[in-house]
């Protein structure tokens, strides 16, 4: 066997654990016998293309690890893997800006897989401004190419000085670092790093209904809480491992500030 074919058992194991989902019950949904179901898991048998896809599908593997699964076992990825700037993303591109642009004049912005900026608008320019923070960010139509900021890397930086409440949003992230960080091994260091500020919550603090991003500006308190939108039912790589965050306001005089 080859080693690539050799990481497609620990693969669906891993993705099948995570799902805490039973070999017979995933054999059950699969339409397959639970012994098949082993053999494939034991590296003893090797999956169809289709039968392969739907496994992947009923453990809600990310599109980048179905790309290896299907690789391990000897078929053609299934997925785009091209980058933000293809042509076949174009009205991807353009729904982002809009959206964006809509946004304003509250922060919205891109983020990549490894949390690097891929778009913003006016109203982040304005955010960094207001606290003092200098980076050199790409606008609602995006990035041509590297180098981009990165959202971690300001928020560990100098964006991180003029939290008010660094440790208790680092906890909160810190979960969600992990969780992207089993496929994206580059984010490893960034989580031990946001894990380290996060050490210096108070264990016994209780977290709010909602997490409150609070900066000092040279406006007073800034206060901030984020949704996240991402796109639906993607078929490219690229477009499920990017996210928009959108910020509004969390108290009055933020937003009439803003406004």
């Amino acid at each position: 066997m080859s080693d690539q074919h050799e990481a497609l058992p620990g693969l669906l194991k891993r993705a099948r654990s995570r799902r805490r989902i039973s070999q017979l019950d995933l054999a059950l949904e699969l339409g397959i016998s639970q012994r098949h179901l082993s053999f494939v898991e034991l590296g003893r048998a090797r999956p169809s293309r289709d039968l392969l896809l739907r496994w992947l599908s009923a453990l809600e593997v990310p599109l980048l690890l179905r790309n290896q699964a299907l690789q391990a076992a000897g078929h053609a990825p299934a997925f785009d893997e091209g980058g933000w700037d293809a042509a076949g993303l174009e009205e991807a591109r353009q729904a982002v800006a809009r959206l964006l642009r809509s946004h304003e004049p509250w922060p919205a912005l891109l983020l990549g897989p490894e949390w690097d900026v891929v778009a913003a608008n006016a109203g982040v320019a304005w955010l960094l401004d207001a606290v003092g923070v200098e980076a050199d960010l790409p606008g609602p139509d995006g990035a041509d190419g590297p180098p981009r900021v990165n959202l971690l890397d300001l928020a560990l930086g100098p964006l991180g000085a003029v939290v008010t409440n660094l440790p208790e949003a680092a906890a909160v992230l810190l979960g969600q670092l992990r969780h992207e960080a089993v496929t994206r091994p580059a984010l490893r260091e960034r989580v031990e790093l946001v894990a380290a500020v996060a050490a210096q919550l108070d264990p016994g603090a209780a977290f709010p209904p909602v997490l409150v991003s609070r900066y000092a500006s040279r406006h007073g308190e800034l206060a901030f809480l984020s949704m996240f939108t991402t796109f639906g039912t993607p078929h490219s790589v690229t477009l499920e491992s990017l996210r928009v965050e959108l910020m509004f306001p969390a108290d009055e005089a933020t937003r009439v500030l803003l406004e």
